[in-house]
């Protein structure tokens, strides 16, 4: 397999395990990728994917040109990291990963500001509830609320953040402000649903001893709606509060969390003269934006 394109059709193809996925990644419609696949298998005269409901799956031998594909893949990159780019100029695409509660309320503001400032660059936001594999190329960087431990990983602690509990106006006229912790035991909790918890930074209300969430979802952006529209006492981002002026936080002398952002690039990005220059772009322009949202909260 000599094509490049060829290639990156490919890894495409296996990362996404479905022709639509890959052509969103490609931005190629999915019967022409489909296509190239076919017409890929044929020239190497052997089959790489089997095709079932579920998505597409590698064969043996797919597997063992998706190794060869990776190493490919990062020769391309290690090599294209040592072309110098013009200090005042950024150009090209960055994919960012990024849990839903900072992809919704913080990256929108922050990455509209870098991209007036240099509209040359292209910036992608996944925002998925989960952890980015990026050896896997899933993204270019990613936002993380812990520090990884394991993997050939660049790790930069970002900013702190804060959260508290809250509740909408109309909950707490009809139900009533709790006095203490301990009262949370007489009212509806809205929260993430336990086995869906994918950070342990993220199970707030283990740590409160709360056991049973009455509204659940894996989505930070659900659960504001959920207590915005007073279906509960949440925990809740300081940042997100100026997006809904109808919710209070209240217990703050009780309760007061402090979690990190961490902006997690993959170690042999390291030498890339132009994804440090973003990161280092996006890291302060999020601590901004984090300042000015929760002075506002």
């Amino acid at each position: 397999m000599e094509n490049w394109d060829d290639i990156r059709l490919f890894l495409a193809v296996a990362r996404e395990r479905s022709l639509s996925g890959a052509g969103k990644v490609l931005r190629l419609d999915p019967a022409t990728l489909g296509r190239r696949v076919a017409r890929l298998e044929k020239t190497l005269e052997v089959g790489l994917f089997v095709k079932s409901p579920q998505g597409y799956a590698l064969t043996e031998a797919g597997a063992q040109l998706l190794e060869r594909a990776e190493a490919v893949e990062q020769a391309m990159r290690l090599a294209s990291a040592g072309v110098a780019v013009p200090s005042d100029r950024m150009t090209g695409q960055i994919r960012i990963g990024a849990p839903d509660g900072a992809a919704n309320f913080l990256l929108p503001q922050v990455c509209a500001a870098l991209g007036r400032d240099h509209p040359e660059l292209d910036i992608q936001i996944v925002a998925l509830p989960r952890v980015f594999n990026l050896s896997r190329r899933e993204a270019d960087m990613a936002i993380g609320v812990s520090a990884p431990t394991a993997g050939r990983l660049i790790v930069q602690k970002v900013s702190d953040y804060h959260l508290h509990l809250a509740a909408s106006d109309g909950y707490l006229g009809a139900q009533g402000v709790p006095a203490s912790v301990a009262d949370l035991k007489h009212h509806r909790i809205v929260g993430y649903i336990p086995d869906m918890i994918f950070d342990r930074e993220l199970d707030y209300l283990a740590d409160l001893g709360l056991t049973r969430v009455a509204l659940a979802s894996n989505s930070v952006s659900v659960q504001l709606q959920m207590v915005a529209r007073g279906g509960g006492i949440g925990v809740v981002h300081d940042f997100v509060l100026p997006f809904a002026p109808e919710v209070q936080r209240i217990l703050t002398a009780e309760v007061s969390l402090k979690r990190s952002f961490y902006l997690i690039r993959h170690a042999d990005d390291q030498s890339n003269r132009r994804l440090s220059r973003f990161a280092d772009l996006f890291g302060a322009a999020i601590r901004s934006e984090l300042a000015l949202l929760e002075a506002k909260a």
